[in-house]
């Protein structure tokens, strides 16, 4: 029962950052497995099963961002999924043991967001995101810039279409150029980028990034539409309203067909599916076969295994970190997986290209790790050109030339030049980082010139560049006198940034921002930390001997220990807030934080205001929750009923506020 509740728990997480937040944190593929995991515990435990679970309710909640909530005249339920085909013959024949003259609609399964549109007299009245099924988001003014959205049809009678509105891979594509051309994030995949455009208040942004819209059932309307699938489609067609593909079958093994001719097509349609939708085409016959609260009746889905593509390995290149580490990367010939086009993968070290028997010329198969990350997973031994080897990384650092040595213990091959000017790039880079020093406008080039003057020799040479600054303006290497004085001005006001940031952004192995925030809490100053010995840093929650070893050789060196004086005496900030080792007012506190934010600018800024003061944020309410941060106590968002349910308080920004003024 225990295990069965953390599943629960787990599958929750996810579906919010999939459903509501836009951000999941695993793959389609890992998110069904734990699905299929949980219906079988329901399978041999029924009496466990309530409402609640998440085999029984739709993942999303309606929220705010595009607008007000609106009621479903018609609930927006999903699709059951199934994996083998073995299960589709199966329901094919349940279906045709009671209903012999059955037919079946095979659509394609488009991996977008649902919307509903509800037309009266001929008009769009109507717009509407899934949410949990039952509620969603009126997002009518956006919908109205989706080329694909009729505003007017012949219908006079009242009709609800429903479909899925997506991005093309064209629009995804330059989508995404510009986010990087204004030096933002880009989106990891369409279906996010679709979601989260939908959801802005923003109708302008809907036309600039070009969503798109195929309808893929009729919700309500008259006979004429509700009698076939086929027919209902094909007069909605018929009015110029763009709907998903599909193909009639009557026979399990046509049904089968159908499934492969679409996942054949998959790699050349200009959108994304992650699978096949099969429907009984006889709509008064679905009602015989109800799948639960959760799930359409009448319906079920076929989902393709992970997208796989072959491609020739046309180069290897070798970058040096910050740690000295030589990582190779293979370069071929760009394939579309999940949405975007990939030409790169990593080979980590010597050892996996080894057991993949990966080299230049060979083809390899690429995938796609949580539908983000590329990945090889290994070759096509029959297509390696005569005379190929397996690629063996070079012995001597690809840009200084130093000799390179493998680690013991591990499969790195490391630069043995502490002076290489690959591994200070790399150091300065992560140092003005956004997850370090956030030095904002300090970019890459900017670095590398530095470097190639003199400038930049090591980390504490940034707080020195004020001292130069005539000179940068005469020779332009920052841009002329306006920009050079901004960049300097952020690099002061770096100074005053809290001491875990520092520590993030001095390249340690294994201290990134978050461990980072731990450690500093815990110790609460450089002082303590750099004179901490190995059986106080692993007493640290979540530091383990390894990156307690790395702590511990790193604030060991000399250099190293210069190089903290220089940037305690430039005035950075060596103690964290209330001196070093204070209890924070929200230590062992856990907030959970939902909905639009007034105080502070964004999440990130929030979540720091708590962390900062001992406490820390988890992404799902539970009993170990201290309180949910909501400016809308009100909202019926699925966080704040949990709350309600477990009697975890919900409270404001203000609220909140208050409390860290009280400690």
């Amino acid at each position: 029962m225990e295990e069965y509740e953390e599943l629960k728990r787990i599958i929750r997480h996810h579906m919010e950052l999939y459903y509501n937040e836009d951000a999941p944190e695993i793959s389609d593929q890992e998110y069904d497995r734990l699905m299929q995991s949980l219906k079988a515990m329901e399978r041999e435990h029924p009496e466990w099963i309530t409402a609640d679970s998440p085999t029984q309710i739709v993942g999303g909640s309606a929220k705010r961002t595009a607008g007000v909530t609106v009621e479903h005249d018609v609930p927006m339920l999903s699709i059951e999924d199934v994996f083998e085909k073995e299960d589709v013959l199966a329901w094919v024949k349940e279906v045709q043991d009671l209903h012999k003259d059955a037919r079946f609609s095979v659509e394609q399964k488009i991996d977008g967001l649902s919307m509903s549109l509800r037309y009266e007299g001929g008009r769009l009245i109507l717009a509407e995101t899934r949410g949990n099924g039952f509620t969603g988001e009126d997002v009518t003014e956006n919908a109205r810039f989706i080329p694909d959205v009729a505003l007017k049809i012949p219908e006079q009678e009242y009709l609800e279409i429903r479909g899925e509105v997506y991005m093309s891979h064209e629009d995804f594509d330059r989508t995404n150029e510009k986010q990087e051309m204004n030096d933002r994030k880009p989106f990891a995949n369409p279906r996010n980028c679709a979601a989260g455009t939908l959801r802005q208040l923003s109708p302008a942004l809907v036309k600039e990034r070009g969503l798109s819209m195929l309808v893929f059932n009729v919700q309500r309307g008259g006979a004429a539409y509700t009698s076939s699938q086929q027919e209902g489609m094909e007069r909605l067609r018929a009015m110029g309203i763009a709907t998903v593909p599909s193909i009639l079958c009557h026979t399990g093994e046509e049904v089968l067909s159908a499934i492969d001719r679409i996942g054949e097509e998959r790699g050349s349609l200009p959108y994304d599916i992650d699978g096949a939708v099969i429907k009984i085409d006889q709509l008064s016959y679905r009602d015989d076969f109800p799948a639960g609260t959760k799930y359409s009746a009448g319906h079920i889905a076929y989902k393709y295994p992970p997208e796989e593509k072959e491609s020739i390995v046309r180069d290897i290149e070798l970058s040096v970190g910050m740690t000295g580490r030589i990582n190779p990367t293979a370069v071929f010939d760009p394939v579309r997986l999940c949405g975007t086009s990939v030409s790169r993968a990593t080979l980590h070290n010597q050892d996996f290209i080894n057991e993949l028997g990966i080299g230049i010329g060979r083809t390899v198969i690429v995938y796609k790790s949580g539908e983000i990350i590329p990945k090889i997973k290994g070759i096509n031994p029959a297509k390696n050109p005569p005379g190929s080897r397996v690629y063996a990384l070079p012995l001597t650092c690809p840009v200084c030339g130093a000799p390179a040595k493998r680690e013991e213990e591990t499969a790195d091959l490391k630069c043995t030049n502490p002076e290489c000017p690959a591994r200070l790039l790399k150091r300065l880079v992560n140092f003005v980082g956004r997850d370090a020093m956030d030095i904002k406008g300090f970019g890459t080039e900017y670095i590398r010139a530095l470097m190639a003057e003199g400038y930049l020799k090591d980390i504490g040479d940034i707080y020195s560049l004020k001292d130069f600054r005539d000179e940068l303006v005469e020779k332009g290497m920052i841009g002329k006198e306006k920009n050079t004085d901004k960049l300097l001005s952020v690099i002061e006001e770096s100074k005053k940034n809290p001491p875990d940031r520092l520590l993030a952004g001095l390249g340690i192995e294994n201290v990134g921002r978050a461990s980072a925030k731990t450690i500093i809490r815990h110790f609460g100053s450089f002082r303590k930390l750099m004179d901490a010995g190995m059986e106080e840093l692993t007493a640290v929650e979540d530091v383990g001997e390894v990156t307690a070893g790395s702590i511990r050789s790193f604030f060991q060196s000399e250099g190293i220990r210069q190089l903290m004086g220089r940037l305690a005496e430039a005035g950075l900030t060596m103690e964290a807030e209330g001196g070093a080792g204070a209890d924070g007012v929200f230590q062992g506190r856990t907030y959970v934080v939902t909905g639009d934010l007034s105080h502070f600018k964004n999440r990130n800024e929030l979540v720091s205001f708590i962390e900062d003061r001992g406490g820390k944020v988890s992404g799902s309410v539970s009993k170990k929750t201290y309180a949910l941060i909501n400016n809308d106590a009100a909202s019926n968002s699925g966080k704040n009923k949990k709350a309600k349910e477990l009697g975890i308080p919900v409270i404001t920004e203000e609220e909140l506020l208050g409390e860290a003024d009280e400690g």
